[in-house]
């Protein structure tokens, strides 16, 4: 049985009273409290527990698999549907190029490629707006660091150049002050991003699964406000999945539990450890409107790296979103300033209140970082919030099957797809594909998905040779 206390470190279950997100103030009316079946279904082939990004499309691929058209799913949610981390993030996806292997940087832009795609062929009301990214580097010895890296890089993989433009003091056309960042050291413009209501996504991609029902005997069994408590091995190598409301009988299950992973399986305490993040909306300065010529709204999506006393592995973020027809909206949506947070949110699953400083911080500092003409010490937020991502030990997800060999408590039959570190948007669709895959028995090159985010033994063990998380990220 797995889920009993063991491990210190170990996530909680996702909190009942959450901070109240931005993208959550125009819930789905369907999914709000939703539960397909008034009882709890007593049997299932395949188990999802987790309704976001990750789980969400893991549900997709199935029905999208010829080998499972007739899998009855049944996708099992703590709390409201997609009100994890999907819906508490920043809003945008960006896939990771300059820094990231090529492999990784390849599946990133498939990722982002897939989900535009998709968004575009159906017409999914979602607010997906197509960007560039500028990644602002706040310190002269940061900058030059991951300048050095993409140096070395590009000579290996020279067509990268076509994707990432290098701006330093001395560019033009866009010179930093152009990309209004004119206190930054330097900055990489990345093509290939965009700003999205994520759980508008989500939701549209849940209603479409639950269209797809038969009345008498749904395939798609979504219920809500139905926590996990812990897993059970049968004796007959199925799985029992235990909640308040009953138990489930099912020979898989996939766990899209990201940082609520070790909750289940205690032995990801160091593997996948729960970071809170503070996210807020901002209400722009007066003079940022369409049509300004002094302050126009921003072109651009925005990374900052290194500013203050954070260190690159505490980074802030941020979108702008679309004003209206009446010059409405337009919110500016900044995260970060996890740094002036207690312990810096490492360890902390509970999503129920907000790290005060770390709020004031994005309020005050996003008229530093970045050029709003702004005549106020700091904006004022419209909703302010708080989420918990996943920090994977070696910075990649983990996905794949728990078997017994790996001693993680697991076995044949369970599967994870988590550990994003703050970067899912890029990663989750293709990522929950990839484990659907492996569900239904494909392996190896019939997977697309790097090796660095497969489960094996080989790498829980090279990964528990690795800096602990909290231990890593107070390194930078």
């Amino acid at each position: 049985m797995t889920g009993t206390k063991l491990l210190s470190g170990q996530a909680s279950l996702p909190t009942p009273n959450s901070t109240k997100s931005f993208w959550h103030s125009q819930p789905s009316e369907i999914l709000l409290g939703h539960r397909t079946t008034e009882s709890l279904p007593t049997e299932a082939d395949l188990v999802i527990v987790g309704s976001g990004l990750s789980g969400t499309s893991a549900a997709h691929f199935v029905r999208e698999d010829a080998a499972g058209k007739d899998v009855k799913v049944v996708m099992l949610e703590a709390r409201e549907a997609c009100w994890g981390a999907t819906g508490r993030n920043g809003g945008h996806c960006q896939p990771f190029i300059y820094a990231n292997p090529p492999d990784i940087a390849s599946f990133e832009m498939r990722n982002y490629m897939h989900i535009k795609d998709f968004i575009a062929t159906n017409n999914i009301p979602c607010d997906w707006r197509t960007l560039s990214v500028a990644h602002a580097y706040m310190d002269d010895a940061m900058f030059a660091n991951s300048l050095s890296k993409y140096e070395t890089l590009l000579k290996q993989y020279p067509e990268m150049a076509d994707l990432v433009t290098v701006i330093t003091k001395d560019s033009t056309s866009p010179s930093l002050a152009e990309l209004r960042i004119p206190t930054a050291s330097g900055a990489f413009l990345q093509k290939h991003a965009a700003s999205v209501w994520p759980y508008k996504l989500v939701s549209w991609m849940l209603e479409n699964l639950l269209k797809g029902n038969e009345d008498a005997a749904p395939n798609f069994n979504l219920q809500t406000n139905t926590p996990v408590t812990h897993l059970q091995k049968a004796n007959d190598g199925s799985w029992i999945v235990h909640t308040p409301r009953g138990m489930i009988a099912t020979k898989k299950v996939l766990l899209t539990t990201n940082a609520y992973t070790s909750h289940l399986l205690p032995e990801f305490s160091d593997l996948i450890v729960p970071v809170r993040g503070e996210m807020s909306s901002l209400i722009p300065p007066l003079t940022m409107k369409p049509g300004s010529g002094e302050n126009p709204p921003f072109d651009y999506s925005y990374g900052f790296i290194g500013h203050g006393k954070q260190n690159k592995n505490q980074d802030d973020y941020l979108i702008q979103r679309p004003y209206s027809k009446d010059n409405a909206g337009g919110e500016l949506m900044y995260g970060g300033g996890r740094s002036y947070a207690a312990n810096a949110g490492l360890g902390v699953s509970d999503d129920s209140s907000i790290d005060l400083p770390a709020a004031e911080y994005l309020r005050r500092e996003i008229n530093v970082v970045v050029d709003i003409k702004s005549q106020e010490k700091e904006l004022k937020a419209s909703y302010e919030w708080s989420g918990i991502m996943g920090y994977s030990r070696d910075d990649r997800p983990w996905v794949g099957e728990v078997t017994d060999d790996l001693g993680l408590g697991g076995g044949k039959g369970l599967f994870v797809c988590a550990g994003f570190t703050g970067h899912g948007m890029p990663n989750t669709c293709l990522s929950g594909k990839a484990a659907v895959d492996m569900v239904f028995g494909k392996e190896g090159e019939n997977v697309d998905l790097p090796k660095a985010y497969r489960l094996s033994r080989e790498r829980v063990r090279e990964a528990r040779l690795l800096d602990e998380v909290h231990i890593a990220d107070a390194k930078g």
